[in-house]
């Protein structure tokens, strides 16, 4: 399964450098300086491979400069480009308590008691903090839950679960 960990939003200036949408917990690791990146266009099936020169944070962006993108031309035709690892080539990640999106969908959600209410469609993140939307067991609606550690005190990869906890009222169709 291809993730993504960046996307292109723009160029940034007259010598090819592009600003840089980080989609990844390890900006550092991914953009740094010789690492190989796949980069796929948008709405295209076609996949490039390039490799950074050069990354640096710029007002809060990342500005990334890759290897053969030398002007503003060539930057502005990867506007779009979503940068992409294969989850294959991750493994788990080393805090127990940490998690990948893709290692969360498709487990089984369960309350504390053993009911079971519904599967993980798609980690959601947002400014407040991650949600885990659900597809409901009965009646398919999607809930969403808040990936907390009050609400969601288990997650076992290994038997495929997420026992919840949720207060009053969150599971509720209205």
């Amino acid at each position: 399964m291809e993730l993504v960990v960046g996307r292109v939003a723009r160029s940034h200036g007259v010598r090819g450098e592009l600003v840089v949408e980080v989609r990844t917990d390890e900006p550092e690791a991914r953009f740094a300086p010789g690492a190989s990146l796949r980069g796929r266009a948008a709405r295209s099936k076609e996949v490039r491979d390039f490799t950074v020169e050069s990354a640096r944070e710029h007002s809060g962006r990342l500005l990334v400069q890759l290897a053969g993108i030398t002007d503003r031309g060539a930057a502005d035709a990867l506007r779009g480009t979503l940068f992409l690892v294969d989850s294959a080539d991750l493994g788990s990640a080393e805090d127990p308590d940490e998690f990948y999106d893709h290692e969360l969908e498709g487990l089984r959600v369960e309350l504390t008691g053993g009911d079971h209410v519904g599967t993980v469609t798609e980690v959601l993140h947002s400014a407040a903090g991650e949600l885990l939307s659900v597809r409901a067991a009965e009646g398919g609606r999607e809930i969403l839950i808040p990936f907390v550690t009050a609400i969601v005190p288990t997650v076992s990869i290994a038997d495929g679960l997420i026992v919840i906890d949720p207060p009053e009222g969150l599971l509720d169709p209205e």
